[in-house]
């Protein structure tokens, strides 16, 4: 995960910036000096001193001069001074107010930490699921019984409410693979309408269709073992949304989450990453924006690993060679790759990770690969 340090950010991202490895810069623009503000981001801070500032880290502990690495709060002011090299002083407000700044903007972020699981098809489509409600009502809240089959629960015992809401795939080559989500998995309850666009043009012309990578489910809801059996009987205890018949339970997860993230490179780059969904839009995604990318856990992919995005080039006709007026009728030639941006993953499951696009020179699109940041 990004480690408490990335806190330190600001504080020490410049600190010995033509350093290190060599490779943290100074921009040419970097200012002298910067207040900290409500709003800031470390990656933000680090942007406005650092060429890459996804390198901060390299060098934060070339920074004696900041007592608390871990923590910057607002109305800080970060100097840059030249003695034996370039370094930033932090200068601690008389008053802080407000919490640290932190590394990414989590507030934003709350949903894909908290409510939101990547579990395996076969493991959702096995769990206990919601047969039937109070009353025989067509949905339930809390205070309301529900009904439950398939499972082995102790009277007192909690359980989380989910409910089944995308299928992520992953990059097909054109092969026509299609990915399988039983009916069973589907009961009584239609896939809602899930924030996530996915499917993608892979160039060859058609919608990329490729194998199933995980079910994301929601968190909707808590119930507290009543009575057991089969079906058991389980009082709702709170709901986001109405319980119906087909929602699945899960162990109640109450492990936080960690605020801090430290930067890093993937240990080792996993085969044809790609960017496979994204939120809030339909075509293209820009900075601060949530990314799913068809890498996970068992690739060696954790949190705070960051990629940089680079854009396939586009397939088209060298009309030229071809010595004709006419217009696409030349032999095909596969332009150029293009950098994209980066991505820093916050939360990863198996095969599949969520990640926050930090900067971009251009829009990210589904399908763009994943590479090792510069």
């Amino acid at each position: 995960m990004f480690k408490k340090a990335f806190t330190v950010l600001a504080g020490t991202m410049v600190a010995a910036a033509v350093c290190a490895a060599g490779a943290a810069q100074l921009r040419s623009n970097h200012p002298d000096s910067y207040t900290v503000r409500r709003g800031d981001t470390l990656w933000g801070i680090s942007a406005k001193f650092l060429v890459k500032p996804w390198l901060w880290p390299e060098i934060w502990q070339a920074n004696p001069q900041v007592r608390n690495p871990h923590l910057i709060y607002p109305g800080d002011v970060l100097n840059l001074s030249f003695i034996n090299g370039p370094a930033l002083k932090l200068e601690p407000a008389l008053h802080r107010e407000g919490a640290a700044v932190p590394a990414i903007p989590l507030d934003a972020l709350k949903t894909f930490l908290k409510d939101l699981r990547v579990m395996d098809s076969s493991v959702v489509s096995k769990a206990p699921y919601v047969v039937g409600v109070e009353e025989d009502q067509l949905r339930v809240t809390s205070g309301q019984n529900i009904y439950v089959r398939g499972l082995d629960s102790q009277p007192g015992q909690r359980w989380a409410i989910v409910r089944p809401e995308h299928v992520f795939r992953g990059f097909d080559d054109g092969s026509g693979g299609t990915a399988v989500f039983g009916d069973e998995l589907y009961a009584n309850v239609a896939m809602v309408r899930s924030p996530w666009e996915e499917d993608f043009d892979n160039g060859s012309g058609h919608v990329s269709r490729g194998h199933d990578m995980g079910v994301e489910v929601k968190v909707i809801g808590t119930a507290e073992t009543l009575r057991t059996g089969d079906p058991s009987t389980l009082l709702v205890l709170e709901s986001t949304q109405e319980i119906r018949s087909g929602d699945r339970l899960m162990p109640v997860d109450d492990t936080p989450y960690d605020p801090y993230y430290y930067p890093h490179p993937p240990k080792n780059l996993p085969k044809d990453g790609r960017v496979i969904a994204f939120t809030d839009a339909m075509d293209a995604v820009g900075p601060h924006q949530v990314v799913a990318l068809s890498v996970g856990a068992k690739d060696g992919v954790d949190n705070g690993t960051t990629f940089a995005i680079w854009q396939p080039g586009e397939n088209i006709h060298d009309d030229v060679a071809s010595n004709s007026w006419n217009r696409g009728v030349g032999k095909r030639v596969t332009l150029p790759e293009e950098y994209i941006g980066h991505v820093m993953v916050f939360r990863t499951f198996d095969h599949v990770s969520y990640g926050l696009v930090m900067d971009g020179l251009r829009p990210v699109k589904k399908g763009d690969r994943l590479r090792l940041p510069e």
